[in-house]
């Protein structure tokens, strides 16, 4: 499972945590607003993910620089085509005559296609981009555990939209079984991944085909949280949205505007509330999060908004 919350404050720019369970790192999804972000949590981001390079999506790219500095590792940075050079851009805009070599490192990946990423590092102490490789598909990132995809949007330039896809896995009911758990569940776990029904398996004093365990497995189905960021409420997006985020768990999704400001969310390439729920309906999304609102909102514009969004979300 993934535990995704917002670490942006309502109204101010967005950013968003997501850690998997028994996990040690985490993902930092947007560098916004910084102030719920603690110093230990930018240190432990194993990988970053930036739908695109608006002030208010990488303003704070600086803390994370700042916070990672020393941790001697590499880390990702993922998003969409030209932010290999606007990272090494934000990083040589400071002095590094005291940094270490091996301090820090940054792989940075670009999608610049449907089905295309290139692959850039960058390391002080003179920060050169380097061109490493080009891979072919969309699975930007893989981690033990799960990987994350991504597909391009349409915000009047690209934009990218991020699902974390965690793996299916194959669990035993021990209790049912009535034998003590021991290797024995290891080799039948195998045997089924392998679809090995004849492989026999010992399990305490007694031998076994896969086959007439299995009746105590099951698989279970890997969790999944999206990321949609600024997106033009169009067919084209949406209909990306709903093919590549269908019947996911949780999904955060960009409602900068109310309904009654369509006009000015059309005329910016962003979407409004009742569509951002109108799109969590049809993609049948089962924990849909509405974020990411304009800062000329208050309080109670906010709370409409986000009554405009829920109540597409019965009504649509």
């Amino acid at each position: 499972m993934f535990t995704a919350e917002v670490k942006s404050r309502i109204g101010e720019d967005i950013a968003i945590m997501v850690r998997p369970d028994n996990h040690p790192w985490n993902y930092l999804c947007e560098c916004g607003d910084a102030m719920d972000i603690t110093v230990k949590e930018f240190q432990n981001a194993n990988a970053i993910f930036i739908s695109h390079t608006h002030i208010d999506h990488f303003v704070n790219f600086d803390a994370v620089i700042r916070h990672q500095l020393g941790i001697q590792r590499r880390v990702v940075i993922c998003g969409p085509e030209g932010i290999a050079q606007q990272v090494q851009s934000k990083i040589k805009s400071y002095s590094w005559n005291l940094i270490q070599e091996g301090a820090i490192s940054y792989e940075i990946r670009e999608l610049v296609s449907e089905n295309e990423i290139v692959v850039y590092e960058v390391e002080p102490p003179v920060w050169e981009l380097k061109k490493l490789k080009t891979i072919k598909g969309n699975t930007i990132f893989e981690e033990k555990g799960f990987q994350v995809s991504a597909i391009l949007l349409d915000h009047k330039i690209p934009t990218l939209a991020y699902k974390f896809q965690e793996h299916d896995t194959v669990k035993i009911d021990i209790k049912a079984s009535g034998f003590r758990g021991g290797k024995w569940v290891k080799e039948l776990k195998e045997a089924f991944e392998q679809n090995d029904a004849e492989k026999m398996i010992q399990v305490e004093d007694k031998e076994f085909k896969a086959n007439e365990l299995f009746q105590w497995l099951h698989v279970q189905k890997g969790d999944t949280v999206g990321i949609i960021m600024d997106h033009a409420a169009n067919a084209a997006n949406h209909s990306k949205i709903k093919a590549h985020f269908a019947n996911a768990r949780k999904v955060f999704i960009e409602s900068f505007y109310k309904d009654e400001d369509k006009e000015q969310a059309e005329a910016n390439y962003h979407s409004y509330a009742s569509m951002s729920g109108r799109i969590m309906k049809e993609s049948n999304i089962e924990e849909p999060v509405p974020v990411h609102f304009s800062r000329k909102y208050k309080e109670e514009d906010i709370a409409q908004l986000m009554n405009e969004f829920n109540n597409a979300l019965i009504n649509s």
